[in-house]
């Protein structure tokens, strides 16, 4: 886990700032996006200490992050005031040099070497598997879950984790690698309730622990192995939720890996987030404390990652689910905080608060996507059928 080394920053700050002129003009700002500057409403941004605007000034996105964290500002309904700010583009609108320079580094620099890629592991993954069991809930599966029918958070994470078996077209035997498996939840499912063989490679000491015991008894092999390092041929292959810890400057390299890997019959399922445009895809708060060197691929970047390696068979889309999925775990982690309250830094709560509420309203006002990708080395004869 990341410290904070904010005092510092702090200390840099003007002690009386001009806080008549910043207040108005990023009340102003504030106002387009249909949020008031210390209103009544749930979405309403109520401001503690008026140096957070020379702070938003200075280090846009970052420091508004780092201002909810230190107390400086709240809005009862956080997730709703994100979405408001992103339907109204204030992201983009507003000063954000953090983030220019963040995405200077993701174009020139490979964030996700061997060495790099361990640091999201030890950053986010290793916090102990005890707090994810509180979020995520009985399955254990850290990425979207499919709502279509289901009524809890546990239906819903079922649901996608069959949906994902069905579209793949398992059957008994088949061996299968799941890239970046997490806890082992679709390893599990996989084996039990399909028969198939399963190797599973995390980069998490955490996660592989939890995995094994959480697999013992079924077909399955979990590896602590980077992606680039698996040998063999696969029947299927998987990646729920790891390709935005990938980088831009890996791309290739992974659709060339699981290329290499898979059988010339077999089918390659991809899920992963995605953004709506070719920016970076980085966001400096995420990539500072929870995430690190992580980047959202765009489908232009997937699309020439996939060129002469792939057929897209399939491309489904229902990143809608994910503030649902995120409003369970947020609502499981309040509830469970009481119990972490002495293991963890003081300001954990509210840094991870803002990270759940941050998506929620990000993904509600639809500004990142949720892609499942169905892959094919040559094309399917006759074409390929999506399950109901």
């Amino acid at each position: 886990m990341q410290h904070s080394t904010r005092a510092a920053d702090r200390s840099a700050l003007p002690k009386s700032p001009t806080p008549g002129f910043l207040h108005r003009r990023y009340a102003r700002l504030l106002a387009s996006a249909g949020i008031e500057v210390n209103g009544n409403r749930p979405w309403d941004l109520r401001v503690h200490d008026e140096r957070m605007f020379a702070r938003c000034l200075r280090d846009g996105t970052l420091g508004f992050g780092d201002a909810y964290v230190d107390g400086w500002w709240d809005a009862p309904a956080l997730d709703e005031l994100f979405a408001r700010l992103i339907t109204a583009r204030l992201d983009e609108r507003a000063p954000n040099l953090p983030r220019a320079f963040a995405a200077l580094r993701a174009a020139l620099t490979n964030l996700q070497t061997r060495y790099r890629a361990r640091t999201v592991a030890e950053t986010h993954y290793d916090l102990g598997n005890e707090l994810y069991r509180a979020m995520l809930g009985e399955t254990m599966v850290y990425t979207c879950g499919w709502w279509a029918q289901a009524a809890t958070l546990d239906e819903a994470q079922r649901a996608k984790l069959d949906l994902v078996c069905r579209k793949l077209n398992l059957a008994p035997g088949m061996r299968v690698l799941d890239i970046g498996c997490g806890w082992g939840s679709f390893a599990r499912h996989a084996a039990a309730h399909y028969g198939a063989k399963v190797v599973g490679v995390t980069i998490s000491g955490e996660q592989a622990t939890l995995a094994r015991e959480l697999c013992t008894g079924h077909d399955v092999d979990i590896r602590l192995q980077d992606y680039r390092d698996v040998e063999g041929r696969f029947d299927r292959i998987v990646s729920l939720g790891m390709f935005e810890h990938v980088g831009r400057k890996n791309y290739r390299i992974y659709m060339q890996t699981a290329r290499r890997l898979l059988e010339p019959d077999g089918l390659f399922l991809l899920h992963t987030i995605g953004r709506n445009d070719r920016g970076a895809g980085i966001d400096p708060w995420i990539t500072r404390y929870i995430f690190p060197n992580s980047e959202i691929p765009s489908l232009n970047r997937l699309s020439l990652a996939l060129d002469h390696l792939f057929v897209v068979e399939d491309l489904h889309n229902f990143g809608a689910d994910y503030a649902r999925t995120l409003c369970a775990w947020r609502d499981n982690f309040v509830r469970a905080w009481p119990a972490f309250t002495t293991r963890m830094p003081s300001d954990f709560y509210r840094r991870w608060t803002y990270y759940l509420s941050l998506f929620i309203g990000v993904f509600r006002a639809r500004g990142l996507q949720l892609w499942q990708v169905v892959l094919s080395p040559h094309g399917i004869p006759g074409g390929y059928r999506r399950p109901a």
